[in-house]
């Protein structure tokens, strides 16, 4: 078991708890609650919102997954998870499209133009979900840092970082996310710059070794790779917390943060990936990242760690948060759009994901990766009607939203071990194989039934 040092960690975390609570203002009106402006009306700085971004992408289990992957697969699998960062670029250009050439002032609207109340209904079904297991994942790895699940430590950990979050999220909304993001973003550079350095210092340590870590090119990491690089156009659209950033502010400061967002959240990335990288080529008998980093790093190392870890957890857990309450009262409609509502919609969410992290099922944990690979059907939603601007028939998009869904679930139960058709008809065991396999499926048969969907000229008029 990793021996992270628990009462130092607690003494620090209560008080960047307090100092958030403090940060976080007083709001009153639901532009401030849902647009994140302050009281003159201005929308925030390029600092903030590149930071808040950032900090928004990089959560715990983001960290926890880089690390993994780096320990089990190499540099390729630190490359992988990397590579998904990429989505700030094509995030920027879905926005830039969306605001610029439709006028739309989020995303929900722009599909009911297109495909009725049944496109924003599906839309909506795929961003609850994502963002329910984002809480769930993130409320995970804070239990994890203070003890074996089941324990009073455990779960005594999950309640107050879940308690704390929300009362200041609720305090403020997006406007207090953002502020607060700045402080957190703040904290977690330096701490992965002292833990990557003290990597980069150690007498073990050999850049060949870890630039060589890779060598089979049929390994899970680079396919992996090749798996972001085709679920890269369609990530950023299914994520409310990013899309949220990209509608409020000017134009020049939302391409600048997204861009700037990109390769400093890559650059992080990757480097607690090569924690990872280190730790897998010195694990031994370990068989587990973290029991090696203690190991080779120290007590420390691990007071960074776990202040790392949640650290990037409370600073997802608010912009969630806030991207649920918005989506719930502003973009679904289901409440007056103020502050009150919104609170009250935050505080739903963080229930729903208590729920899922006390269920205390593994496959709930599996469940997380359903929703990026459904977010697929919105691949032919970016080509078809975003960039190219055509007229696709609604049955279209609902077949292609069944099919992604379909193949997302088609994964949960593969992975879980509860079904095995990938393997025996493409000759394939490994499950990033099989998403790879189910990923290109989902591709094509969305673009073959956007082709067939699609509606001449005149009759788009």
């Amino acid at each position: 078991m990793v021996d992270f040092p628990v009462a130092t960690l607690i003494v620090l975390l209560a008080g960047g708890g307090m100092l958030s609570v403090w940060l976080a203002p007083r709001v009153r009106t639901a532009e401030g609650f849902f647009s994140g402006r302050d009281e003159q009306g201005a929308s925030p700085g390029l600092l903030t919102l590149t930071f808040s971004q950032v900090t928004t992408w990089i959560f715990a289990r983001s960290l926890l997954n880089a690390a993994i992957l780096g320990y089990l697969y190499g540099i390729a699998g630190a490359l992988a998870y990397s590579a998904y960062y990429g989505s700030f670029v094509t995030g920027w250009l879905i926005v830039d499209r969306l605001r610029y050439q439709y006028g739309v002032h989020n995303i929900q609207a722009f599909l009911v133009a297109r495909f009725g109340r049944a496109g924003s209904s599906c839309f909506n079904l795929l961003i609850s979900m994502r963002l329910l297991t984002e809480v769930f994942a993130n409320l995970l790895v804070v239990g994890m840092v203070f003890g074996v699940a089941g324990s009073g430590a455990y779960t005594g950990a999950i309640l107050a970082v879940s308690a704390l979050t929300l009362v200041y999220s609720m305090t403020g909304g997006l406007r207090a996310s953002l502020r607060t993001d700045v402080l957190q973003m703040g904290l977690l550079i330096v701490l992965i710059v002292l833990l990557v350095g003290m990597t980069l210092l150690h007498p073990l340590f050999d850049w060949q070794s870890v630039l060589t870590s890779s060598p089979q090119w049929d390994s899970p990491g680079w396919i992996l790779l090749v798996v972001a690089l085709l679920q890269v156009l369609s990530y950023p659209l299914h994520d409310p917390v990013m899309m949220d950033r990209g509608f409020i502010a000017d134009r020049d400061t939302t391409k600048r943060s997204f861009l700037h967002a990109f390769w400093l959240s890559a650059l992080l990335i990757l480097a607690f990936g090569l924690l990872g990288v280190f730790a897998g080529l010195q694990g031994g008998e370990d068989k587990d990242v973290l029991i090696t980093l203690q190991r080779l790093l120290g007590t420390p190392a691990m007071l960074l760690l776990g202040l790392a870890l949640v650290i990037s957890a409370a600073s997802t857990l608010d912009s969630t948060l806030s991207s649920a309450s918005k989506l719930l009262v502003v973009d679904m409609g289901l409440g007056r759009p103020s502050a009150g509502t919104g609170r009250l919609a935050m505080a739903l969410f963080a229930l729903g994901g208590l729920v899922l992290v006390f269920m205390g099922s593994k496959d709930l944990f599996d469940a997380v990766a359903i929703s990026g690979t459904a977010s697929l059907a919105l691949t032919p939603v970016i080509l078809f009607s975003i960039f190219a601007n055509c007229q696709v028939a609604r049955w279209s998009f609902v077949a292609n939203f069944a099919v992604a869904l379909a193949g997302a679930v088609l994964y949960f139960l593969e992975k879980g071990g509860r079904l095995d058709l990938i393997g025996p008809l493409f000759g394939v065991e490994h499950s990033y194989s099989k998403l790879l396999v189910i990923t290109v499926a989902i591709l094509l048969s969305g673009l073959l039934l956007f082709a067939l969907g699609l509606k001449p000229k005149a009759q788009s008029e």
